[in-house]
C-alpha cells in the first residue's frame, strides 16, 4: 500500500512550493491541497508563462493526474471561479479532474466583512490578515457554526440564511457598517459553477487510492512558523500547516504518511506583522528583497527580508519530522561576498539553540556565523556538478547543522531552473 508524500514550507510561507510541486507531480497519480485558503498564493512559471495558484493544488498543469481539494481547506466560490475559468481560457480544463471535499469549509461573504471589522479593531495591534474571510471561516468551524461545501446538497438555503444572520448580529453589535449585496450575487452565481465540479468524500476516496497502490502528493499552504499552534503566536493562521495537517486535512493516518519535504529559501522573509529575528533593515534586505522579487503573489504586499534562521529551521523539521530538504532561491545570494545564517539567538544575555515560547516579545539576538559567498550565476546551471566550491560548501553547512540531506536545489523561478542532487 502506498503512502502520502507531504510536502510543506518551513519558514514564514512564501518558500516557493508551487514551484516544486509542479516539478514534483509527474512521479504521482494524485496531488491534493491539505489546509489553508485563498491567502496562500503558489507561483509557477514555466514555457515563458507565469500562473498564480490560490486554492487549486500546484499539480493541475502537468496532464492527466487527479488534484484534490481537501476537506481541511477553507474555500472562497468567487475566488476560486475566477481561478478555474482563467485557467480554463488558457486550456486547462480541471472539470474532469479536480475534485473537491464535501467537507471543505465555505468563506462567505459575510466573513469578509468580519475579517475587516476584526482587524480594524484591533488597531495598532493588527496581526497583517490578507482580508480574505480566512479566520473567520476558520472560527466558524471550530464554534461548530460552518457552511460547507457538501451543504450544497443538503437544505442549503436554510443554513445559509442562519449563518448569515449570525455574522450580522455579531457585527451590529461592533457597530460596524457594510454592504454585501454586489459581492452575495457573485458568490451565489460562484456556487453554482462550483457544482459543475466533482464533490466528494474525500477521506473515502484518498484512502481508496491508497489501497489501490496510487502515488499521492499532498501540498502544504503558508508554512510552519504560521501554524495556528506552533508558529510565532499570534502571528500565525488560522490552520495547522503542519505534517500534522494534512492527516486531519484529508482523512489521512499517521502511519500512512511517506516521504516529509521541507521547503525553504537560502534567506528568509516574512510577511505582515509579527517577529522575525534575522530580517535586515538595511541595503542587504533591499537587495535579498528586489533580487528575490519579494512580494506577495496574491496580495502584492512587500515582503520582510533577512538571514536564514538556523534555529527556526531546525524547529520546524523537528515538528514536520521533515525527511528530505529543498532549498529555494539560492541564485538570489549570488552576488553577495559573505552570507551570515542564525545558529543561535541570545536571549537576556542566554545563548540558546531551541525556538523559545515567547518569540512574539521576547528581545531576541540572532547569533551569526559568516560563510564565503560564490559570487557566481547560479541560474544558468544545469546539473550539480557545475556548482562553485562556495556553493558546496554552503549546502554543506546546511546540511550538517539541520541533519537532513537537501535533496533539490532551485535556481531560478522557472521549472527548469531546478536541480536534483544525490
Amino acid at each position: 500500500m502506498k503512502k502520502v508524500d507531504v510536502l510543506l514550507g518551513l519558514q514564514w510561507g512564501d518558500e516557493g512550493k508551487g514551484k516544486v510541486v509542479d516539478v514534483l507531480t509527474p512521479r504521482y497519480d494524485v496531488v491534493t491541497r491539505f489546509q489553508g485558503g485563498p491567502n496562500a498564493g503558489h507561483t509557477l512559471e514555466f514555457e515563458g508563462n507565469k500562473y498564480i495558484l490560490r486554492s487549486i493544488p500546484s499539480g493541475i498543469f502537468q496532464g492527466g493526474k487527479i488534484n484534490i481539494i481537501g476537506n481541511g481547506v477553507v474555500l472562497d466560490p468567487v475566488l476560486f471561479k475566477e481561478e478555474a475559468v482563467s485557467l480554463a481560457a488558457g486550456g486547462t480544463d480541471l472539470t474532469d479532474r479536480l475534485l473537491i471535499s464535501k467537507k471543505a469549509h465555505l468563506i462567505m461573504p459575510t466573513h469578509r466583512v468580519l475579517d475587516a471589522a476584526n482587524e480594524a479593531a484591533k488597531g495598532t495591534g493588527k496581526i497583517g490578515t490578507t482580508g480574505k474571510g480566512i479566520g473567520p471561516a476558520y472560527t466558524d468551524k471550530i464554534s461548530r457554526n460552518g457552511l460547507r461545501v457538501g451543504d450544497l446538497l443538503h437544505d442549503f438555503d436554510r443554513k445559509y440564511a442562519a449563518a448569515r444572520l449570525r455574522h450580522e448580529n455579531q457585527l451590529r453589535a461592533m457597530n460596524y457598517s457594510y454592504n454585501i449585496a454586489e459581492s452575495e450575487r457573485q458568490w451565489f452565481k460562484a456556487l453554482e459553477y462550483l457544482k459543475n465540479f466533482q464533490l466528494i468524500d474525500s477521506e473515502h476516496v484518498i484512502n481508496e487510492y491508497l489501497a489501490e497502490d496510487k502515488s499521492i502528493l499532498a501540498e502544504g499552504a503558508q508554512g510552519t512558523m504560521l501554524d495556528i499552534d506552533f508558529g510565532s503566536y499570534p502571528f500565525v493562521t488560522s490552520s495547522n500547516t503542519i505534517c500534522a495537517g494534512c492527516c486531519t486535512g484529508l482523512g489521512v493516518a499517521p502511519r500512512n504518511i511517506g516521504e516529509v519535504y521541507g521547503i525553504f529559501k537560502a534567506y528568509c522573509t516574512r510577511v505582515g506583522a509579527g517577529p522575525f529575528p534575522t530580517e535586515q533593515f538595511d541595503e542587504t534586505g533591499e537587495l535579498l528583497c528586489s533580487r528575490g522579487n519579494e512580494y506577495g503573489s496574491v496580495t502584492g504586499r512587500k515582503r520582510r527580508c533577512g538571514w536564514i534562521d538556523l534555529v527556526a529551521l531546525r524547529y520546524a523539521i523537528m515538528i514536520n519530522g521533515v525527511t528530505k530538504l529543498i532549498m529555494m532561491k539560492s541564485d538570489v545570494l549570488d552576488v553577495l561576498p559573505t552570507i551570515k545564517a542564525c545558529i543561535a539567538y541570545r536571549i537576556d544575555g542566554e545563548e540558546v539553540t531551541h525556538f523559545p515560547f515567547d518569540v512574539a516579545d521576547a528581545a531576541i539576538e540572532p547569533v551569526y556565523t559568516e560563510i564565503d559567498g560564490w559570487q557566481t550565476d547560479l541560474s544558468r546551471m544545469k546539473s550539480e556538478d557545475e556548482f562553485p566550491e562556495e556553493f558546496n560548501a554552503y549546502l554543506a553547512f546546511l546540511e550538517e547543522e539541520l541533519q537532513t540531506p537537501i535533496v533539490i536545489v532551485s535556481v531560478g523561478p522557472d521549472r527548469e531552473q531546478t536541480i536534483e542532487r544525490y
